[in-house]
């Protein structure tokens, strides 16, 4: 599936039920060179076509098991069961995220003929900073409770460890034993690390403890390499790492660094470092940071504008910002534009634009609500990486080529009028990327960096004469050059816990240091892997050939059988046994599902269970006879209802802008034969025999967290809900709304909720329908629901489910979000803890308050979430909490809730 829905590309690949490979079209960002500079929808099919193999292998033990379910089962939390199941027909997926990122980030490599991460400099940079600095060594544990989540790095560590770990067994055991690990033969082991033991004759624990000592070698080596050649002083001018940082800008008249910076703990940000006190200051918040770049920014000096991109994973936004006054300004809604420099000769801003694949170069000017197109390159020429001269004449930029090469091109701006404009300068960095590169004041050199050597220097080009000169000789790396008029250059650093600027003085140097690849070490030893290249089989390959069929696709009409396997379910206090079915189009858009069961000891009227639902793009329809839940086999919460229900609805994104939603919903429903209302176990119909039921509402979201975080630390969100019942013996309007906000607070990962409610009906007070009704957590001992249901506005902890009953209600929740307790080492890798998180809640109820049934009920209490991980990727969250009622000064009662959610 090729899709344009973000302006920097990438892929995923899933294969239950089917064997699927999403592909976002858009250039990748190769800020870093964390992505190497092959053609990149080469390098992401080799990529996800490996995650493909690797997690679909199956031997007959697996293809046994996908006759008996009709095929690979896809695990979801309705059904438990079917976690069990998809391990037996697939049990490659049970992997952490290290092993299946890792074997593709290897192979991928080599299927290029070498180019990629496995011989990265970014890779080799990240670890030899790690040694250099003392950085903490995640064990393969450790990677994925904590690795993963709290550092710097977050997700991108398990591409960064896994290829690592997979490239240090593929030079000591050799390339083949990788491959028999990863393979599925008739003789191997299930379970991945069973597999490995059986092919290395060791633990997987063992020898990953045996890597780091390896690793903590290999960059010790190649640190006195670099040694070998005097360093290039740095000067810093902060006391801490800044994380991830974008392109900076020099202030003069604040003497302060003004850019994006990303870190743990605060939410990404347009901020401003004093270079006299090295405090910061936070400007904006950024919406959609990227993780290694976090926004490309521009800054005019005169109108005090940074101008930034938003929305960074999507369609980007351009953004402005006063840095003395903090102003926020949006030019341009999805965009899609980014790369951005700032011309002082018109005060125009240049940028690059992203559509179908496509770079364009585009010019903004004021006041900026309009781009104006400039040049588009080719298919398969990728350009970024742009700067204006001072003299507003020429531009850099840096352009990846089909083939591979790697350019640093100037143009003069009025020759990018025509169809093929020829650069006036040009340098191939090949195989290595130019990065960063800016005009000097004077116009005459471009200084950026690359790893030319194998660590990230800094290279100043000379445009009249395309010389070319290393001015730094870095220990780990340096980025994001900044000229200074004094002549030196700000820069940034690379250490092991992210960005630190600093100053050099660019000397030219006759010599600079270089450092051994990893993945040089492997070809020299073990040659088979120059053999994988795919580049010259793919050449003789016609897509003509491959084609079978063309024409506008229809999801419901490709629906198709994907699995089925026997269930579990509970109604009232029994157990029903029976089956699940499950139809399917290969992307996924329309479903069907079917569950039929049966129970024996219930009454003959009520022993067949159904539930049939259809769900497309927008719409779904649903209809349950005598609904059973395999939720109600354990805790006080009941979903399970006698009777037949035909449900109708529609549900779209009005605004889909993350993380900014609005979402609107309808439905129509028609129960018959209950005789407890269809969304409170414990009130029954009383005569009530048949019920039309129509509701539509609106939510929306606004909420963000930093990296680190567990949960929403600040924002808001509203929801609003009108509904109609209608009965033999009357028709009941409702209405009910929601208002949440929330902050962070400077101890991080803390914060405070507010939740509010209100709600009105119209109707006799005695009418079952007419009434909102409230009590309890509403956890069940197992559950798939939000695991803090406290929130919700029918929660009221510390009296029973449904106690209080409504026809109007204001409620208020208060809430305070203790830091999450994070586990570095507690389980092991199939089944781990990764933290805990603790909240006091404190809430109150008013119901009633314009007539003589008024009430008022107040509930404190705390909840304990305790989130673990099973089978390496499935999220499971054993909550513990308590809680108090009161009406008035009198307690009511008190409620202890323990429950597991699933999924």
């Amino acid at each position: 599936i090729l899709q344009d829905f973000t302006d920097y590309g990438g892929g995923g690949a899933v294969v239950s039920p089917f064997n699927t490979v999403f592909i976002d079209i858009a250039p990748k960002n190769r800020t870093l060179e964390t992505i190497p500079g092959s053609e990149r929808f080469f390098m992401l099919m080799n990529h996800e076509l490996v995650h493909i193999a690797t997690l679909e292998t199956a031997n007959e033990r697996d293809r046994k098991w996908r006759r008996i379910f009709g095929g690979k089962v896809l695990q979801n939390n309705e059904h438990p069961e079917s976690i069990y199941y998809n391990y037996l027909t697939s049990p490659r997926l049970g992997i952490p995220r290290w092993y299946g990122e890792g074997i593709a980030v290897f192979m991928e490599t080599w299927m290029a003929g070498g180019i990629g991460r496995t011989q990265g400099g970014y890779d080799e940079m990240a670890f030899r900073a790690m040694v250099r600095d003392d950085a903490h060594f995640y064990s393969n544990l450790g990677l994925v409770s904590k690795g993963t989540e709290v550092d710097f790095l977050v997700g991108a560590n398990a591409y960064l460890y896994g290829t690592r770990f997979i490239g240090y067994l593929a030079l000591e055991y050799s390339p083949e034993k990788v491959i028999e690990w990863m393979q599925r033969g008739e003789d191997s082991e299930r379970y991945y690390s069973t597999q490995f033991e059986a092919v290395f004759n060791k633990s997987l624990e063992d020898a990953w403890d045996d890597w780091i000592v390896f690793e903590r070698e290999f960059q010790e080596a190649n640190l006195a390499r670099v040694r070998k050649v005097p360093l290039t002083p740095v000067r810093h001018l902060t006391d801490e790492p800044l994380g991830w940082a974008s392109r900076s800008f020099y202030d003069a008249r604040t003497n302060s660094l003004i850019g994006g910076f990303r870190y743990p703990g605060v939410v990404a940000h347009i901020g401003s470092v004093s270079l006299d006190d090295r405090s910061e200051t936070q400007l904006a918040e950024i919406k959609g940071p990227m993780l290694y770049r976090v926004t490309t920014p521009a800054f005019d000096p005169e109108s005090r504008i940074l101008f930034y991109t938003a929305d960074n994973l999507a369609w980007r936004d351009l953004m402005g910002v006063n840095v003395d006054t903090g102003e926020e300004q949006m030019y341009l809604e999805d965009a899609r534009i980014g790369d951005l420099v700032y011309s002082p000769v018109d005060r125009s801003v240049w940028g690059l634009r992203h559509l179908n694949g496509i770079v364009t170069l585009v010019k903004i000017p004021p006041p900026y609500g309009e781009w104006t197109q400039v040049y588009s390159w080719p298919q398969g020429q990728v350009a970024f990486e742009l700067d204006v001269s001072p003299d507003g004449k020429s531009i850099s930029v840096s352009v990846g080529e089909i083939n591979g090469d790697q350019f640093l091109r100037v143009f003069r701006i009025e020759d990018l009028q025509g169809d093929a404009p020829k650069p006036v300068a040009e340098y191939n960095f090949s195989p290595a990327i130019p990065e960063g590169f800016v005009f000097s004041p004077d116009g005459r050199y471009l200084f950026g960096t690359s790893y030319i050597t194998g660590v990230s220097n800094v290279i100043r080009y000379e445009i009249e004469t395309g010389d070319i000169v290393a001015v730094s000789n870095a220990e780990t790396g340096l980025f994001h050059p900044i000229p200074m008029e004094d002549g030196s250059l700000l820069v940034y650093e690379y250490t092991g816990q992210g960005f630190v600027p600093g100053i050099i003085d660019p000397v030219p140097l006759d010599e600079v240091s270089t450092i051994s690849f990893l993945g040089n070490e492997i070809a020299n030893k073990h040659p088979i892997v120059r053999e994988w290249s795919v580049v010259n089989s793919l050449r003789e390959q016609s897509y003509e050939e491959l084609v079978r069929s063309e024409g506008k696709y229809r999801p419901h009409q490709n629906l198709e059988y994907a699995f089925g396997y026997p269930m579990i379910e509970g109604y009232r206090d029994e157990v029903a046994l029976g089956w699940h079915f499950s139809w399917q189009d290969p992307t996924q858009l329309n479903r069907v599902k079917l569950d039929l069961a049966y129970s024996w000891d219930t009454p003959s009227d009520e022993s067949l269970h159904v539930n049939a639902e259809y769900h497309g793009l927008h719409w779904y329809a649903r209809y349950w006879h005598n609904y059973a839940d395999f939720y109600d086999l354990l805790g006080p919460t009941e979903r399970a209802r006698k009777g037949d229900a035909f449900i109708a609805g529609y549900e779209k994104a009005l605004i889909f802008d993350e993380p900014r939603r609005l979402d609107g919903y309808l439905e129509l429903a028609y129960y018959t034969g209950l005789d407890t209302l269809p969304n409170n176990q414990n009130r029954p119909t009383f005569f009530i025999e048949d019920i039309l039921s129509g509701k539509a509402g609106l939510k929306y979201s606004n909420t963000r967290k930093s990296l680190g975080a567990v949960d929403h630390e600040k924002g808001w969100r509203w929801n609003v809900e009108g509904r109609v019942d209608h009965s033999e013996f009357d028709t009941i309007p409702k209405i009910r709304g929601g208002l949440d906000f929330g902050f962070a607070l400077p101890w991080k990962h803390s914060s405070i909720w507010f939740y509010s409610y209100a709600g009105w009906a119209e109707g006799n007070r005695l009418d079952p329908l007419t009434n909102y009704y409230f009590g309890g957590f509403g956890n069940n001992y197992f559950d798939d629901k939000d695991v803090k249901r406290y929130r919700e506005y029918y929660s009221m902890p510390g009296f029973e489910i449904d106690e209080i009953g409504a026809r109007e209600f204001g409620k208020i929740t208060a809430e305070f979000n203790f830091p999450p307790i994070r586990f570095n080492e507690v389980g092991k890798p199939s089944f781990f803890l990764k933290h805990i998180r603790p909240a006091l809640f404190a809430m109150g109820l008013y119901t009633d308050p314009r007539d003589d049934f008024d009430r008022k009920f107040y509930s404190a209490g705390f909840q304990l979430d305790l989130e673990f991980t099973l089978m390496h990727r499935l999220p499971m969250t054993l909550s513990v909490g308590y809680a108090v009622g009161y009406e008035d000064s009198d307690k009511q009662g008190d409620e202890w809730m323990v429950s597991l959610k699933i999924l």
